[in-house]
């Protein structure tokens, strides 16, 4: 029995939402708690003091890429009938900006090696130790970054095919192609973090309604098939 297109939209509502809660809870709760930027002794003594709290937000990062790859593929499926080839290249760079997230969240951990001590770190003093676990995380951070403009290229292709769409609102693929512009900033990570206050937030929104429409309304399946047949046809022909 073939799944409805308006339970497969819900459904990437559902890790679409699941995604968004994730990053926000490990980024916003833990990370932005317990790292202070400038900061190496500070940062080592509330990785410490708070070691299961900073091993959960390395837990909740791995649960958010893995949201993140199923609501990447559940998106191609969803729409690939107004176009498999970009909703395809879409998918590419969605998921090349997954991998290089995932990569970098290993480095998170780095700073748990590093300041629990052990024979293999005792070459460096503590001060060294310290340095390191907060290099590591900003390395961290930057690789984030960089996964933040290959999801900017992801948004404006996906942008293009909800607007391209004749089961979806127009509305939710132009505001996603302006939050895809908005990642892409971080083409140059300097411009890109100075403009985060502004472009996280219109970013949040966006998602935010996209997820709204697909629980609530999901797809007009009506014209997900015909746009679906229409492609078939022409794939054939």
């Amino acid at each position: 029995m073939q799944t409805s297109p308006r339970f497969k939209a819900r459904v990437t509502g559902v890790f679409y939402l699941l995604t968004l809660l994730a990053g926000i809870f490990a980024q916003g709760f833990v990370s932005s708690r317990l790292v202070v930027h400038g900061d190496a002794a500070g940062t080592a003594a509330n990785i410490l003091s708070h070691k299961s709290l900073f091993e959960l937000g390395f837990t909740v990062y791995l649960i958010e890429m893995a949201c993140n790859v199923a609501t990447t593929s559940l998106f191609y499926d969803l729409l690939e009938p107004v176009s498999r080839s970009v909703s395809l290249l879409a998918a590419f760079l969605g998921l090349a900006g997954c991998a290089i997230k995932t990569v970098s969240r290993v480095l998170y951990l780095a700073p748990l090696l590093l300041l629990d001590g052990g024979r293999y770190v005792n070459a460096f003093v503590p001060e060294q130790r310290r340095a390191l676990a907060l290099l590591f995380l900003e390395i961290n951070e930057h690789g984030a970054g960089i996964a933040l403009a290959f999801f900017g290229f992801y948004t404006i292709l996906k942008g293009y095919l909800i607007f391209k769409s004749t089961f979806l609102p127009r509305i939710l693929g132009v505001l996603s192609a302006l939050a895809g512009l908005g990642w892409l900033t971080f083409l140059s990570p300097t411009l890109g973090y100075r403009m985060f206050q502004y472009i996280a937030p219109v970013g949040f929104l966006v998602a935010a309604a996209t997820i709204v429409w697909l629980l609530v309304f999901g797809v007009n399946e009506t014209r997900w098939k015909e746009q679906s047949r229409a492609a078939a046809m022409d794939a054939l022909a």
